[in-house]
């Protein structure tokens, strides 16, 4: 699936272990950047620790971030899964993983990542997304461009509209008239 980063599309230099995957195929290998579910964290851990690529870690929604909170600062990736349309709890993780668990990795949304949801993923503190297809990945490149301004406070660093001053108030008042 194509990936969209900063507002780029971009490729994608992470792998996902197979669940399938175990100690006996020789696991995974030592320098790739890889993806693994919370389940095989909780088993191999310690091996997981020895490799020389970074880690990241994929939650579904029913795994709230608090069973990893003592293990953040091992991972530079955490990917929350979207199942479907109306399973809105990664929004939620992730707020969680920024504001009050100080997560500075990169925080993928995956899934049912749908383009409707994008500004709401990025004021939650998402900052890539796995999309469907190339012209899919296009369309949110372009929808990322769209929005300059923000009402509400979120922990994504960006500054909503009432801490810009009398600029933008003045701004809109203008316009009105």
């Amino acid at each position: 699936m194509p990936l969209l980063k900063n507002g780029q599309i971009i490729e994608d230099t992470w792998s996902n272990l197979p669940e399938s995957a175990n100690d006996d195929d020789g696991g995974a290998a030592l320098d790739v950047d890889l993806i693994v579910s919370l389940e095989q964290w909780q088993s191999d851990r310690d091996a997981l620790l020895k490799r020389n690529g970074r880690l990241g870690l994929r939650l579904r929604s029913d795994q709230p971030p608090a069973e990893i909170v003592a293990d953040l600062e091992h991972f530079d990736l955490i990917a929350l899964d979207f199942p479907k349309f109306s399973d809105g709890r990664a929004y939620s993780y992730a707020r969680l993983l920024r504001e009050r668990h100080g997560f500075q990795g990169e925080l993928r949304a995956v899934g049912n990542v749908l383009r409707d949801q994008l500004f709401f993923m990025l004021r939650c503190g998402f900052d890539s997304f796995e999309v469907a297809g190339e012209d899919s990945a296009e369309a949110w490149r372009e929808a990322i461009a769209e929005m300059s301004v923000w009402y509400q406070p979120t922990g994504d660093g960006r500054r909503p509209s009432g801490v810009l001053g009398g600029a933008f108030g003045r701004s809109r008042a203008v316009a009105a008239e």
